[in-house]
């Protein structure tokens, strides 16, 4: 559970914000918008763990529901959301990968068809951190699966970092670089059934 949540929390490190010049507080409609239009990403991630040990890596994101975490050496694991699981994958153990419905992470939220942060109870905390626009949201059908905290910077709109609160008590911070956004990912990156690998796409 510590990668997936690891990774699901992530988005975290707070990789040098830019300063926006003339930033406020963005509202949620902007926010979703944005998110509904981010169709396919990829880009490098620095994770922050539960007990304070920093992992790195490669992100690809294809919404609705799917996403890949690529970890850089010396870890072994390969975290992989798609057909609405997320699974765990550990080159190194012996042990079957581990997995559990997408639906039970707080990462579903963005990860949705349809983004709307404006839903009724959903968004929990709206506030503006003198950098950045942070929104804490939940699924608010079942609040027990824990929140998502995420940032985004404005002038343009760019989601920076996200921290996942599970509900296990467990924190994992992920803090994004520069997204490459649009572009074709095939959707065998994202077959939880086998890991698959990006060294020849």
């Amino acid at each position: 559970m510590r990668y997936i949540s690891s990774a699901l929390l992530a988005i975290a490190l707070f990789l040098a914000l830019p300063l926006a010049a003339a930033a406020q507080k963005l509202p949620l409609s902007e926010i979703s918008q944005y998110l509904n239009k981010l169709q396919t990403a990829k880009g490098q991630f620095t994770q922050i763990n539960d007990d304070g040990s920093i992992s790195t890596g490669t992100i690809y994101i294809k919404r609705p529901g799917k996403v890949r975490f690529e970890y850089n050496p010396p870890e072994s694991a390969l975290v992989i959301a798609g057909s609405n699981t997320v699974v765990i994958f550990d080159k190194k153990s012996n042990q079957p990968a581990e997995s559990y419905p997408l639906s039970r992470t707080p990462l579903s939220i963005i990860l949705a068809r349809n983004v709307n942060l404006g839903a009724a109870n959903m968004v929990t905390g709206h506030l503006f951190d003198g950098t950045a626009t942070v929104i804490t949201a939940q699924d608010p059908q079942n609040p027990q699966y824990g929140n998502i905290q995420l940032k985004f910077t404005s002038n343009p709109v760019e989601l920076r970092q996200w921290v996942i609160n599970d509900g296990n008590g467990g924190q994992t911070t992920v803090v994004l670089g520069d997204l490459q956004k649009g572009g074709s990912l095939a959707n065998t990156l994202f077959d939880v059934g086998r890991p698959g690998s990006t060294a020849n796409r």
